[in-house]
């Protein structure tokens, strides 16, 4: 229940300088460590030789990613790159999310400001009307009744004033939740950029299989050939030919299998990109191994503060704090300011002389005295929601912490298992030389030469394999880095009181 009042006039100088004054309930904003101290490593466990330190995140996704994607100095790539920043409908998605935000950012402002209306028609307000000949009049009945019209042009206006911050945390709450939307939108094209390259290389490393599969086809078709040969001029048995054909065949049936494997990935990448799978094409160029960039010491632990999902999260606590405040608010009296002017008459033809004129202005004071425990229900709810929302927060930094050493694990051993499949593959080709050889001169069965071509054909699958993943794990690299790092992102981090994209 609320009691309201208007109180003397005189009582709106005051409580206007006591808006001026500007005290707000309720908690201010303090950002919460992101970890306890104890749970944060000294280093990167995977890259201590870089000297990288954690430290407590202060996001600022504003700053500019770039187009990182351009270290891998792939055209196809960038052209893929650039039709999903434009065409994505999840990014159009995101946009319009945001659009939303900043209009409930703007309804939340206009709160600070009168709200003025005009009553009625265009042509004003109207009404007929019959009196009581029993309404009171001088304490008797008035003995007759009366039928007139009334003609009304009148101007509302009304106006809270914001004693205890009420509506500057409204506002605080919105504009917390604005950037938010601002950082998802960010988090959003980065998620697709990173799918866009991952998939691309996974369609690139699906190709090289393919060829790979393709060309032993064709060595396996010239060996069963062979055998047939050295069948009929009796060198050989059957039982070689059968291995032949069966080697053969069996490499046959792995094409399908990839060749259903590029389509699902193609089609992929189109609707990541926004257009139709049915007609997308994508370059079959051949990408060169990226080498990602020395890591510079710090740089992580920096690049960890622009990643846009931690940003967001942060300033999703900002906002949630700001509801505990407006919740307490409700607990003290609410002032408001309320007028009315215009013109009024019981002819058309005198609306809008002079003496038609009237106005009233007067503040009005509101006091909770009882709400059924409504208010303070409502507070204890925002209060565990900004909890929640803390926790959240934490478990996206312990996410994101996660990702760069996973990705940068990746790094690590892929580059080792690398070198070593290399040294295999060598290996492999150089045992079905000698076993060829061995073959010819009639000094082994067929069965040597096929456990050494299926021995080289598995070697040279896991290293066309491993390039895609070492692709991939560079892209996953960067993406948990929150996008790529230059110079100039260096040098955007060290000037942190520039103004960014969305002010905060």
């Amino acid at each position: 229940m609320k009691t309201s009042f208007t109180p003397p006039l005189a009582a709106l100088t005051a409580s206007a300088a006591l808006a001026l004054a500007g005290c707000s309930v309720g908690p201010d904003y303090h950002r919460p460590a992101a970890l306890p101290a104890q749970t944060i490593a000294a280093a990167y466990t995977t890259g201590e030789s870089n000297g990288v330190v954690w430290k407590i995140a202060e996001p600022a996704a504003a700053f500019p990613r770039g187009a990182w994607w351009r270290i891998f100095s792939d055209r196809e790539l960038n052209r893929l790159e650039t039709l999903a920043a434009t065409n994505n409908q999840d990014i159009v998605a995101a946009v319009a999310r945001l659009q939303q935000a900043r209009d409930v950012l703007a309804g939340a402002r206009s709160e600070f400001y009168p709200q003025v209306a005009a009553g009625g028609t265009p042509g004003g307000d109207f009404s007929r009307q019959r009196t009581s000949a029993n309404q009171p009049q001088a304490g008797l009945p008035a003995g007759a009744s009366h039928v007139y019209n009334t003609y009304t042009a009148p101007v509302y206006l009304g106006w809270e004033v914001d004693l205890w911050g009420r509506v500057r945390r409204l506002s605080e709450a919105a504009h917390a939740r604005y950037v938010a939307s601002a950082d998802d939108l960010e988090s959003g094209k980065l998620d697709v950029a990173a799918e866009v390259a991952a998939d691309y290389f996974s369609l690139q490393s699906l190709n090289d299989e393919y060829a790979l599969i393709a060309n032993t086809i064709e060595t396996y078709r010239r060996s069963l050939e062979l055998t047939e040969n050295r069948r009929r001029g009796g060198v050989v048995s059957d039982l070689d030919v059968a291995q032949a054909a069966t080697q053969l065949h069996s490499a046959e049936a792995q094409l399908p299998d990839i060749e259903l494997r590029r389509e699902q990935t193609r089609h992929a990448l189109a609707i990541l990109c926004g257009r139709s799978p049915i007609d997308f094409t994508v370059s079959t160029n051949q990408p060169e191994i990226a080498t990602v960039p020395d890591i510079p010491p710090g740089v992580p632990a920096e690049l960890l503060e622009h990643r846009p999902d931690v940003a967001a999260a942060e300033r999703r606590m900002a906002a949630a704090n700001a509801d505990v405040g407006v919740a307490k608010a409700a607990f003290f009296p609410a002032v408001k300011i309320n007028g009315a002017a215009g013109v009024q008459s019981i002819s058309a033809g005198t609306l809008f002389d002079w003496p038609s004129r009237f106005w009233s202005v007067g503040p009005t004071l509101e006091l909770p005295l009882f709400t059924g425990g409504f208010n303070t229900a409502n507070l204890n709810r925002t209060r565990a929601a900004y909890d929640e929302v803390v926790a959240g927060y934490r478990q996206t930094v312990l996410g994101a912490i996660g990702d760069v050493e996973d990705s940068l694990a990746a790094q690590r051993w892929l580059a080792d298992e690398w070198g070593a499949e290399n040294q295999a593959v060598v290996a492999a080709s150089h045992a079905l030389d000698i076993a060829n050889n061995r073959y010819r001169a009639g000094l082994v069965t067929y069965l040597d030469v096929a456990t050494a071509q299926t021995a080289a054909l598995v070697q040279e699958q896991a290293a066309v394999q491993l390039q895609g993943a070492r692709l991939t794990a560079c892209v996953n690299l960067i993406k948990a880095l929150g996008g790529g790092w230059d110079v100039t992102s260096q040098q955007a981090m060290a000037g942190r009181n520039s103004p960014g994209p969305v002010q905060r």
